[in-house]
């Protein structure tokens, strides 16, 4: 036996921390005598020989078994190294010959480690994790994993019965990255990597950078290839990266994959990817929306939970299909012209003992401290920015999404979160920058650095902000002090217009402000007025639910006088699932929007108003490429609050086309009512939301109104309409007639 007792014991023993340095081939002198030796743990082999494949008839070299475990060394005298197979016997008697995983070089090179310590490999998803490779030859699978402060790390997986003795890893310097090869490595196959810490504490963790899970609770990885689908989308991504311009028609229709729609003949099933693609496809095509955005797609454990609690940031979820079919899915949406937008969840991430959570025995992604690691409101920890290996991972996981499944948006959730180190947090359990102050600097920077890779490597490709406060400059550029992102979600315009539809209607003028205020800050950020699945879950009732009214005629009256109002007040659009049709009962994850209700008038007129909303949105530029242009909205009259009434104009001048949008909050219908309109002339109605198309009792103006003299809300001349109770109305005038 030529490796020493203690070091064969570290191996049956699982202490063994460098395996490469024993395992393979290896040049030795032995007195006088050079040659090399060979080793190799075969642990269900009861024989084994080397295959020298440089000589032309394979000449086999038999191995002496040190120990019954499967552990096996030779010594050839003269030779130098030489490319060779293990050919093994198993005690039932197979006989098999394969490449040795120790005879293979390192598959990350010096550059790719410097990079990703430094916090500058933006495609490190490329390098850590699993992925097919091709070694001299021999195809297999690399596999690499950071792990800074582990004492040793194993492979394991269905193909070496999970024993950590079968493929220790090698650990690359400094870098904290272990890895190895394994020839003729498969996909399909699942694998985790066993780490031990410093305490020889052993964890069983899945892999960070995982392009595929099983499902729980076994949460292996599993390899998997995402480099050979047969994309068609080549048009649509020509055209969403010359599109250029922020201000463009987007309309949201924002979807939980596993409950919009599911087979009701084969016991409620949820649908998969692909089947899901064309009937989401048609339904949103159909209704006029420009995007979907789909809440968590990536691996999450709880499916109770509604997904942002994340643990597979490169893979979507098993739930629905694999990889290849997400491609599918994304690649379907796309030929039909749709843009698809996926919640990303960098702000923090569960403590499930699978997972991230002091994946090396060490604090590692999150914050040693609990008062910058800990999440006091979810449970979660907070991943620590400050860390350049973690700053890489996390714009790894971005640009993943974008390079694999081409993917036209990102929305990153609880911003707010991640901007400030005194969120949601007590006096004495936060701890103040190094200015003193309450902003998280590394999240801020990171941010910045995230939004800025995204735009550079994918033109085209938005980012937006679910962001609740005031903080500044969130949707401007970099270059400008700004956050970076395109776009923000508005939260203070969904909060403050659902307070006041809450309100019965008498009331209502008592708060007239909360419908006005926005407009003190409209121009200070690129918003979306959305109404989003924050809102439906909790118990904090549907969209239909929150609106005080004591029938469902009232009801859907006033949902589509919200609609109406929020469609043409600027800033770009989100509604999420079953709102469009007024679901009156609260997201239920676990089962089907009730689509029986488009069986019902009021359900299905107000269906039809958000669609026909949608298309009169997107075919106008007065409408939706003006919607950042401070210059183009403009206040008719909104202060008459004791009517519960309001006025605005959506104009371009210098083509000499406006809409007029005339808004009745209360079921009192109004006749005789006066608005200032700045041209004279004709001015047609093209939307009615009282129309008996959408539900409602048809009351309104015979589809237009001539203007007269009389002078009203500061202009010369004006239209004297019949304001239904109830109602938005849109009118519109154009120099051309």
């Amino acid at each position: 036996m030529i490796i020493p007792l203690n070091e064969l014991n570290a191996f049956l023993g699982n202490h063994q921390a460098n395996p490469h340095g024993w395992l393979g081939m290896h040049p030795l002198t032995q007195g006088t005598t050079t040659g090399v030796v060979v080793r190799a743990f075969m642990a269900t082999a009861v024989k084994c020989a080397v295959i020298d494949l440089e000589t032309a008839e394979a000449r086999s070299y038999s191995m002496e078994q040190l120990a019954p475990e499967g552990f096996f060394e030779i010594f050839i005298p003269r030779k130098s190294i030489f490319r060779y197979q293990l050919r093994y016997e198993t005690s039932w008697g197979d006989i098999h010959q394969i490449y040795h995983a120790y005879a293979f070089l390192p598959t990350l090179s010096a550059q790719d480690l410097y990079l990703f310590n430094e916090g500058n490999e933006h495609r490190i998803y490329e390098k850590l994790g699993a992925h097919l490779r091709t070694m001299g030859g021999v195809p297999g699978v690399a596999f690499a994993v950071w792990a800074p402060a582990a004492s040793r790390v194993s492979l394991v997986g269905n193909f070496n019965n999970w024993d950590p003795r079968y493929h220790p890893m090698r650990p690359l310097g400094d870098s904290g990255v272990w890895e190895l090869f394994v020839p003729d490595g498969r996909v399909g196959e699942l694998y985790k990597f066993a780490i031990w810490d410093q305490a020889g504490h052993r964890q069983l963790k899945t892999d960070p950078y995982g392009t595929a899970f099983e499902a729980p609770p076994n949460n292996a990885a599993i390899i998997c290839d995402t480099t050979h689908y047969p994309w068609g989308d080549g048009a649509w991504l020509a055209q969403r990266a010359a599109a250029g311009q922020l201000d463009r028609p987007i309309s949201i229709y924002e979807v939980h994959l596993g409950s919009w729609r599911r087979n009701l003949a084969e016991a409620s099933r949820s649908y998969n990817y692909r089947e899901l693609a064309p009937l989401l496809a048609d339904y949103v095509v159909e209704m006029g929306f420009t995007h979907i955005e789909i809440l968590p797609v990536s691996e999450f454990p709880f499916t109770g939970s509604w997904g942002y609690q994340v643990t597979g940031y490169f893979a979507p979820t098993h739930r629905w299909g694999t990889p290849n079919d997400f491609q599918f899915f994304c690649d379907y949406l796309h030929q039909r012209g749709i843009g698809i937008i996926i919640d990303w969840v960098p702000a923090h991430f569960p403590r499930d003992s699978f997972a991230l959570a002091q994946f090396d025995g060490t604090h590692l992604y999150e914050h040693a401290d609990p008062r910058l690691g800990a999440h006091m409101d979810w449970g979660t920890l907070i991943f620590n920015y400050s860390r350049h290996e973690v700053r890489c991972f996390l714009i790894a996981s971005a640009l993943a999404w974008l390079e694999r499944y081409h993917i036209d948006g990102l929305r990153v959730d609880a911003v707010a979160s991640m901007l400030y180190l005194d969120y949601s947090r007590p006096e004495g359990q936060w701890i103040p920058n190094e200015y003193g102050g309450r902003e998280n600097l590394a999240a801020s920077g990171f941010l910045r650095q995230v939004n800025d890779l995204v735009h550079h490597y994918y033109p085209g490709v938005l980012t937006f902000a679910e962001e609740s406060t005031s903080f500044p400059k969130v949707t401007r550029p970099t270059a400008e002090g700004g956050l970076g992102f395109d776009y923000k979600w508005n939260m203070g315009l969904m909060h403050d217009t659902l307070a006041y539809f809450q309100k019965d209607p008498i009331h209502r003028k008592w708060s007239h402000d909360k419908l006005t205020f926005g407009m003190l800050y409209q121009y200070s950020e690129n918003f979306v007025s959305v109404y989003s699945h924050d809102e439906v879950v909790h118990q904090k009732g549907s969209l239909w639910t929150k609106m005080a009214a004591d029938n469902w005629s009232e009801k859907s009256a006033n949902l589509r006088t919200l609609y109406g109002y929020v469609w043409l007040y600027p800033g770009k659009k989100l509604l999420f699932m079953g709102g469009e049709f007024g679901q009156p009962s609260e997201w239920n994850h676990d089962v089907s929007l009730n689509w029986g209700l488009l069986q019902e008038p009021q359900h299905e007129g107000l269906r039809l108003l958000v669609r026909d909303l949608n298309r009169l949105y997107t075919s106008d530029p007065v409408l939706s490429a003006r919607d950042f242009c401070a210059s183009a909205f403009r206040w008719v009259n909104c202060t008459d609050r004791d009517h519960s009434c309001l006025s605005f104009l959506r104009l371009d001048e210098m083509q000499r086309t406006a809409y007029l949008v005339v808004v009745n909050f209360t079921p009192l219908t109004r006749t005789r009512y006066d608005v200032g309109v700045p041209y004279a002339g004709y001015w047609r109605e093209v939307l009615n939301t009282n129309s008996t198309y959408y539900g409602g009792t048809g009351f309104g103006n015979h589809g237009g109104k001539q203007s007269s003299t009389t002078l009203a809300d500061g202009y010369e001349n004006s239209l004297q309409l019949t304001l239904p109770g109830l109602t938005t109305l849109v009118f519109k005038w154009s120099a051309k007639g």
